[in-house]
């Protein structure tokens, strides 16, 4: 990792840092330098698989810029988005929960940047009973409730309102209100049809929330966008700001960290 400042961590100039990362960022000093030169900046280019169904987990990747999309998949090779992941959490909680695989699979639908770290070391430092673990637990419920917001959204509410949900819950992970996406891309997360993809994004480029060209969807109107989706958009912005509210008390009631 790049020269860091006399707090342990990255100095705040480099274009990278760990403390992009939300959980990262909430660990005391002494539990982040255990850490700090095991986490490997990794770029994760649009489309990149980090694990398949089943597969033995390695790593756990921490996102900074990057958002990766958690698939279930059917075996007809069907797919639907069960949660996303961004600089709020962790992708491979499998690593931590007991156990090294899972049903599901990690691809990356926005390119950028992640930290990697082994699965052991997570592990370790998750097992020193720290800050780290119940930051980790308390990120797990919040992706836990993410999953079973996403599943009753998919089968009770319009393609319209789900794909306002997702373009929305993506912005609060971006610094820009500009994607890179294709429809049949958003139609895999969604779990349907393109053609009903299609129908609903132009829905909202004649209400003038969004444009889009092929590959591009712009964001014009975000008030417009909340105002077209449904309730599960507000229950899952409730899950991550209650997250943020646990870890700050966490740190401010002196939760005990592990000594090295």
């Amino acid at each position: 990792m790049s020269e860091t400042a006399q707090s342990g961590r990255p100095a705040l100039s480099s274009p990278h840092n760990p403390s992009q990362n939300h959980l990262l960022a909430a660990l005391p000093v002494a539990e982040f330098e255990r850490l700090a030169e095991n986490l490997e900046l990794v770029p994760l280019p649009l489309g990149e698989i980090l694990y398949e169904p089943n597969g033995r987990l390695q790593y756990a990747y921490f996102p900074t810029t990057a958002i990766v999309s958690l698939h279930y998949v059917m075996e007809s090779g069907a797919s639907a988005e069960t949660a996303g992941v961004g600089n709020e959490g962790v992708v491979g909680i499998a690593l931590f929960m007991g156990g090294d695989t899972t049903p599901s699979s990690a691809v990356v639908h926005t390119a950028g940047h992640a930290y990697r770290l082994a699965g052991r070391l997570l592990k370790l430092e998750f097992n020193r009973a720290g800050l780290m673990q119940q930051s980790m637990l308390l990120y797990t419920q919040a992706l836990i409730a993410q999953i079973s917001q996403t599943a009753a959204c998919n089968r009770h509410h319009a393609v319209e309102q789900q794909l306002c949900r997702w373009l929305l819950l993506t912005l609060d992970r971006l610094h820009s209100n500009d994607l890179v996406m294709t429809q049949e891309l958003v139609a895999s997360m969604l779990g349907v049809r393109r053609e009903g993809v299609t129908e609903a994004a132009g829905n909202l480029q004649r209400a003038g929330c969004i444009s889009y060209r092929r590959g591009h969807i712009a964001v014009l109107d975000r008030a417009g966008l909340e105002s077209r989706t449904c309730e599960c958009y507000a229950a899952a912005r409730k899950e991550i700001s209650a997250l943020s509210a646990g870890r700050d008390y966490s740190v401010s009631h002196g939760h005990p960290t592990s000594q090295n």
